[in-house]
C-alpha cells in the first residue's frame, strides 16, 4: 500500500484536474475525456506508475467518468427537450458494438502506440475546432441504415481508443447533417452513455500489469471518484462563464493548447 507521502500529491493534483475538465466541459461543452486521458497521463507517469499498460489506465478511469457526466448530461438537457430519442434509439446498437469491439482492440495495443493514436486523432480534432465553420454542412438530414451501420461502430470504436464519451465525433457528425447544435449536443451525450458504459465494464475486467494503487482491472477508483466530485463541482461555474465570455475565441484557445498536449505526447511516444 502506498504511503501518504504518495497519495497526498496524487489526491491534490487529481482534485485540480478534474476541476479543470470540469470548468471546460461546462465552458467550451467539450468532453473531458479529452482532456482528462493526456493528464492522467501525465500525472501517472510523473509518479512512477509508466507500463506498457498506462494509457488503458487513463483511457479506461476518463471512460468510467463519463458514464456519470454523461448521464447527468441527458437529464439536464432532457428536461428542456433538447434530447432527439430517435436518433439515439437508432444508434445505440452500432455505437455500442464498435465501443466493446475496442475494448478488445485497446486490451492488445502497447502504451505507445495508444498514444500516437492518440495525439493524432485529437489533432484532427483540434483543427476542426480551430477551424471548422457552423455553416458547413453535408446534407440537410442524416443518411439512414446504411451510413448508420458503419459510422455507429466507428465512432464507439474511436471514442474507446481516446477515452471521450463520442461528443468531439458525435456533435459535429450531426451538425454537418443538418442537425441543429444544441439537439446535437444533448443527443452525443446520450451517445456517451452507449459507448462509456460497455467499455468500462469490459476494462473492470482487464487485467493491467503495475496499475497505479487501488485500480480495479484498468480503471484507477481513486482518479474516477475523485474526477466525478470535482466536475460536479466545476462544470456550473464554467456553464456560467460561458455566458460572459465569448466561446469562439475560447474554443480556439484550447484547440491550440490540444495541438501542443498531441505534439508533446507523440514526442513522448517516440522517444
Amino acid at each position: 500500500m502506498p504511503d501518504f507521502a504518495t497519495l497526498a500529491p496524487l489526491v491534490l493534483i487529481l482534485m485540480a484536474v478534474g476541476a479543470f475538465a470540469g470548468v471546460l466541459a461546462g465552458l467550451l461543452g467539450v468532453g473531458g475525456g479529452i482532456v482528462l486521458v493526456p493528464a492522467f497521463f501525465y500525472l501517472f507517469s510523473g509518479l512512477g506508475y509508466g507500463s506498457n499498460d498506462l494509457m488503458q489506465v487513463c483511457v479506461a478511469t476518463s471512460l468510467a467518468t463519463i458514464i456519470v457526466t454523461s448521464i447527468r448530461s441527458v437529464m439536464a438537457h432532457n428536461r428542456k427537450g433538447a434530447v432527439d430519442w430517435n436518433i439515439l434509439k437508432q444508434w445505440i446498437a452500432p455505437i455500442a458494438i464498435g465501443a466493446i469491439i475496442g475494448v478488445l482492440v485497446v486490451h492488445q495495443l502497447r502504451s505507445s502506440t495508444m498514444q500516437i493514436i492518440f495525439a493524432v486523432m485529437v489533432l484532427v480534432i483540434a483543427c476542426y475546432m480551430m477551424f471548422g465553420k457552423s455553416s458547413w454542412r453535408i446534407s440537410d438530414g442524416l443518411p439512414g441504415g446504411i451510413f448508420r451501420a458503419w459510422f455507429g461502430p466507428l465512432m464507439g470504436f474511436l471514442s474507446v481508443l481516446l477515452g471521450i464519451g463520442g461528443g468531439s465525433i458525435g456533435t459535429p457528425m450531426q451538425t454537418l447533417h443538418g442537425i441543429p447544435i444544441h439537439r446535437a449536443v444533448a443527443t452525443s451525450a446520450g451517445f456517451g452513455v452507449t459507448i462509456a458504459l460497455p467499455s468500462a465494464i469490459g476494462f473492470l475486467l482487464t487485467p493491467v500489469a503495475d496499475a497505479p494503487p487501488y485500480s480495479i482491472g484498468a480503471v484507477n477508483i481513486p482518479a474516477f471518484l475523485i474526477v466525478i466530485a470535482m466536475t460536479t463541482i466545476t462544470a456550473p461555474l464554467g456553464a456560467a462563464l460561458a455566458h460572459k465570455l465569448d466561446p469562439k475565441k475560447l474554443k480556439r484557445v484550447f484547440a491550440g493548447f490540444l495541438m501542443l498536449v498531441a505534439l508533446n505526447m507523440l514526442r513522448k511516444a517516440f522517444l
